[in-house]
């Protein structure tokens, strides 16, 4: 019996911790659209400043382990021409987001902007839909790789997308898209940081080889002080061999 009276304490209990964490989750996501709305200036701002860089989204995307592991070469060649990405997230937050990307006029596509967005229903059933990409003629990305990507192995057709724009159009597993959630959460939030990853590492190379130097320099200073060294205990071996010669002859004269 008090086992039974315990229970239904904690079911108690555990229903005010649910409601406070209900209404804690209310009050986030109010927190959530409040700085959102007051990034919006900066991401703006920052976006212009990254548009003075050329090829600042291509070097951003081949440095970050996960993307790149997605691009082709070709690939690579059509995102020199993306001039700018954007990451919205819908008003209400909890709803989804749209990712837009922005391109110069190229050889590969007609699209000025193709763009990704990412829904949740009022069931919570996640769904995606994506700007139909027009491909120029002999130019379709996802055809020619896909193609290429069956002549090396048959065995891998449903692991990875075999082009970076097959991304666009596939919709199989919209609450599980890793390309899209590593834009939104890890790429969006600060691309400097793996558009200078290059610099870094090549700074860091610069700064092992100068350590390196420094090194060699105290080695030979060391090495000069060890030689300096020995030929002063010499010369005192010298001296001491004169002055016991010395002794000896005095002794002799004695």
């Amino acid at each position: 019996k008090e086992q039974q009276e315990a229970i239904e304490h904690i079911d108690e209990v555990q229903n005010e911790i649910d409601r406070l964490n209900e209404q804690a989750s209310e009050e986030i996501l109010k927190v959530e659209q409040k700085y959102n709305k007051l990034r919006q200036p900066f991401f703006q701002k920052r976006s212009e400043l990254i548009a003075k860089i050329p090829n600042f989204w291509v070097t951003t995307f081949v440095n970050h382990p996960q993307v790149s592991a997605l691009l082709g070469e070709e690939d690579e060649e059509a995102l020199h021409y993306l001039t700018r990405v954007e990451v919205t997230e819908f008003e209400d937050i909890k709803s989804g987001y749209r990712i837009d990307f922005y391109f110069d006029e190229n050889p590969y596509f007609e699209n000025k902007v193709l763009s990704k967005e990412f829904h949740l229903n009022e069931s919570g059933d996640p769904s995606s839909k994506s700007t139909e990409i027009k491909w120029k003629s002999g130019k379709d990305l996802t055809k020619r790789s896909s193609q290429t990507q069956n002549k090396a192995s048959r065995k891998r057709q449903h692991e990875e997308p075999e082009s970076f724009f097959t991304w666009f159009t596939d919709h199989s597993d919209a609450g599980a898209d890793e390309l899209g959630e590593v834009i939104k959460d890890d790429i969006w939030p600060n691309p400097l940081q793996y558009y200078l990853v290059m610099n870094l590492d090549m700074d860091d190379e610069e700064g092992e080889g100068e350590e390196d130097d420094d090194d060699d320099e105290e080695e030979e200073g060391l090495e000069d002080i060890d030689e300096e060294g020995d030929e002063d205990e010499g010369e005192e071996d010298e001296d001491d061999d004169e002055g016991e010669e010395g002794e000896e002859d005095e002794g002799e004269d004695d």
